[in-house]
């Protein structure tokens, strides 16, 4: 029995499923599945991009711009985060950064972790951690209130 190969190409499978990828309806190898980790790389690359404009922003804003570093301090912050856009900017930076940084970290685990058991516990642990440093962080952010603290007149 000869094989058509003029009809499907002689070449080798796309997609490395050694010759098992689906096929769709037309008999052609139907595309990938756009899964999780397609996803979580979509994300890194865009928080990468928004995170640069966003630290450069903050950078430029605290440390550089109305005096440098030496007038940062409670009574700077307290002012800074009456406006909602500001602390909205400090909380995108906040997140982004924690879930790039996880998933990051996620991706190098991965890489390394061979034993199924001991991948699954570390990218749990990051998750973990990941999730209360988000929840602490937005505590802090949109609870604070500068009028609770000792010695400070609203």
């Amino acid at each position: 029995m000869a094989l058509d190969t003029a009809r499907r190409g002689a070449g080798p499978p796309r997609g490395g499923g050694g010759g098992t990828a689906a096929l769709n309806r037309a008999g052609r190898e139907a595309p990938p599945r756009k899964g999780a980790e397609f996803w979580w790389w979509v994300f890194m690359r865009v928080s990468g991009i928004v995170l640069v404009f966003l630290v450069i922003g903050h950078v430029l804003i605290m440390h550089v711009f109305g005096g440098g570093i030496e007038r940062v301090n409670f009574q700077f912050v307290a002012v800074r985060w009456k406006s909602p856009f500001r602390r909205t900017w400090d909380w995108l930076v906040l997140v982004l950064a924690i879930i790039h940084g996880i998933n990051g970290l996620r991706v190098i685990a991965l890489d390394y972790i061979r034993p199924t058991g001991i991948r699954i516990a570390v990218s749990w642990s990051f998750y973990i951690i990941g999730t209360v440093l988000v929840a602490l962080g937005s505590v802090i952010v949109f609870t604070f209130n500068p009028c609770r603290w000792p010695g400070i007149h609203c």
